[in-house]
């Protein structure tokens, strides 16, 4: 089952390089605000389209996931958002708790749910900045398609692009699809 939306131009690599730095901007706003640990939570959305239904519903997804691995560790958040942007899915959620421990969660949630590779959660010390896989001993990620370590496949862009949404979309299809 096919759920991309009507053929959209990609977005440009300002574009991008402009939301990343956005984001970067409301997580230091955030901190500064609150005072406690950041999640932020991108896609994993190679090629030009960030924003398709597919990828809205993925979010969807890892949305539900988190808030309900904050809800069941009681874990107190301060602020939630949102941001639904052509460059892609952007959520912060503010969060009463030690960042490390809310790392390795998110970690967690990576690796044992069948999307989970598909999100990217950040995660942002008020003191400290952001906490790292490598600080709690987590092997980096792996590449989609091969499994070997995916920065050293995208840096040398080793598999095709084109095989790469595919693999993506694959997935998500599945889940949307399954029994």
């Amino acid at each position: 089952m096919r759920m991309l939306a009507p053929q959209q131009p990609g977005v440009s690599l300002s574009a991008l390089l402009a939301a990343k730095e956005q984001r970067a901007h409301r997580q230091q706003s955030w901190l500064a605000r609150y005072h406690t640990p950041l999640i932020s939570l991108t896609l994993v959305t190679p090629g030009s389209v960030k924003d398709s239904i597919q990828y809205r519903n993925l979010m969807g997804v890892a949305l539900v996931a988190c808030d309900q691995l904050l809800w069941q560790h009681r874990w107190p958040v301060l602020a939630r958002e949102v941001n639904w942007l052509d460059t892609g899915a952007e959520a912060l959620w503010s969060v009463d708790h030690n960042a490390a421990e809310l790392k390795a969660s998110c970690v967690a949630l990576e690796q044992e749910h069948p999307l989970g590779r598909l999100w990217d959660f950040d995660v942002f010390d008020p003191e400290a900045g952001q906490i790292g896989r490598h600080s709690l001993d987590r092997a980096g990620r792996r590449c989609l398609i091969c499994g070997e370590p995916a920065h050293a496949c995208a840096r040398s862009r080793r598999h095709p692009v084109e095989l790469v949404v595919a693999e993506v979309e694959k997935r998500i299809d599945g889940w949307f699809t399954r029994d």
